[in-house]
Parts: structure tokens; C-alpha cells; sequence
């Protein structure tokens, strides 16, 4: 199963999370500590993984934003 770079960002996202949480209700250093290893890792990997998603598309600067258009209009 290939995972996409979404779901790398939602599970680092999740670790993080889970971490700020164990430090706040006092959880042993150990799990703290392993859990931010895992964590900065899962975060290298993710950024790693979104930049080299092959992901394209057909806008351009001059398209900005689709709810607010500015200048062009079709």
C-alpha cells in the first residue's frame, strides 16, 4: 500500500501532538524522549516526502485564489 504525503503529514502530525500531551501529564522521560526521536524523523521523512511528490498542476500566479479572484476574470 502506497502512502501519500497527506498521510505522513496527519501521522507526524499526530506523533507531535501525542508527545506535547505525554510531556504535559508527566509520562516517563523515556517515552517522551523516544516518542520526540520518532517525531523529528517522521517530520524529515514527511518534508522529504512532499517535495518529492510527483504532484502537478495547471495554475499559475495569475490565477491566485479561486474564491477571491483578482484581476482576471474568465
Amino acid at each position: 500500500m502506497k502512502l501519500s504525503a497527506i498521510t505522513y503529514l496527519v501521522l507526524t502530525t499526530f506523533v507531535l501532538v501525542t508527545v506535547a500531551i505525554f510531556a504535559a501529564m508527566d509520562f516517563p522521560f523515556g517515552w517522551v524522549f523516544y516518542l520526540t526521536v520518532l517525531g523529528q524523523a517522521l517530520l524529515i521523512f514527511s518534508v522529504f516526502k512532499v517535495l518529492r511528490d510527483s504532484y502537478t498542476t495547471d495554475k499559475t500566479f495569475k490565477d491566485f485564489y479561486e474564491d477571491h479572484p483578482i484581476g482576471q476574470e474568465e
